[in-house]
């Protein structure tokens, strides 16, 4: 923690501040430098909630912390690999499906496509947030005989979005990875729930989302107690407006501080599947553990993203199988 102290401050009120830092943290060494005090040693968990007292002590400009101390459990390096429900330990993963689950014979059709071509579980949306309340909003709670079917017949995992906290219970009785779409990543209500489910949760980065901001929705998942959880870069936008379609960099970044298994999502950084497919292959080869990625037998029928969609053909180029 750094804690900028205002220009010209007296060494006597330095050395107050100093004091009155040690006794609002315990057991932190405090040190000059500088208009500054660097605090160190302290109990990471306990510096967010001394941060208001500490700005408001007076000859104090400004108080950072980094994010390893923001986020002590989500950066508490190294973790182990996990390899159920996902082979993590075994090479780059492939979770595809549809963007959503639109009927039983177009869904089981392309999910034993998709095993046939290397697939390693499923996307199964039932419950799609979309920004027109007039557009396809999923089957709902009547797909999920559909998924379940699916799992069945395939031997896959299933991934799916939950929305809303009233929906985690049931999706997590018939689901094996629970998702948080990129409009969620600060629904922290629903973090907390999806955190007691039992479930692995897949956690997207938001729209224009720091690496911080990202990570401190990892920490209220971590804190609340999930045992196994997957970061998904998803992208800002469109390549029209000057930013990279998937953040590459950020989701290196993310890897080397967490230790936790980043997929990237190159169908949402798109709407162009030919774009997608090369944003995927060069995800992989930036060192991605693995896709997040939408393909079907027929994306041209698709109620949703189906512009951004690779065929089954181009899934199976990019798993090699």
């Amino acid at each position: 923690m750094k804690i900028s102290l205002e220009e010209n401050i007296p060494a006597a009120r330095a050395a107050a501040l100093a004091a009155a830092v040690t006794k609002l943290l315990p057991g932190t060494r405090v040190r000059r430098a500088g208009f500054a005090l660097e605090v160190s040693a302290g109990r990471p968990q306990a510096y967010a909630e001394a941060v208001p007292a500490l700005e408001n002590l007076p000859g104090v400009a400004g108080v950072a912390l980094t994010t390893g101390e923001l986020c002590p459990l989500a950066c508490a390096r190294p973790k182990k690999a996990f390899s159920a429900p996902l082979p993590f330990s075994s090479g780059p993963v492939f979770i595809a499906g549809p963007c959503a689950v639109e009927d039983e014979e177009s869904y089981l059709s392309n999910a034993l496509a998709l095993k046939a071509s290397g697939a390693h579980a499923l996307r199964a949306a039932l419950f799609k947030p979309r920004s027109s309340p007039y557009a396809f909003q999923g089957l709902g709670w009547a797909g999920l005989p559909i998924i379940r079917k699916a799992r069945r017949l395939t031997g896959l995992p299933l991934v799916t979005e939950a929305t809303d906290t009233r929906q985690v219970a049931r999706l997590a009785a018939a689901c094996d990875i629970l998702q948080v779409g990129a409009r969620n990543m600060r629904n922290y209500e629903l973090l907390k729930e999806l955190a007691r489910c039992g479930r692995p949760v897949l956690l997207k980065r938001g729209l224009r989302a720091t690496l911080t901001e990202w990570l401190l929705s990892a920490e209220y998942l971590l804190a609340h107690g999930i045992k196994k959880l997957i970061l998904c870069e998803r992208g800002d936008s469109l390549p029209s407006s000057g930013r990279p379609p998937l953040d590459l960099k950020t989701l290196a970044a993310a890897r080397k501080l967490t230790g936790l298994p980043v997929l990237a999502d190159p169908s949402h950084a798109s709407r162009d599947r030919a774009l997608a497919a090369a944003l995927a292959r060069k995800a992989l080869r930036a060192g991605a553990d693995g896709l997040l990625i939408e393909a079907s037998l027929d994306p041209l029928a698709a109620r949703v993203d189906g512009s951004h969609t690779v065929s089954i053909e181009t899934f199976r180029k990019l798993t090699g199988k």
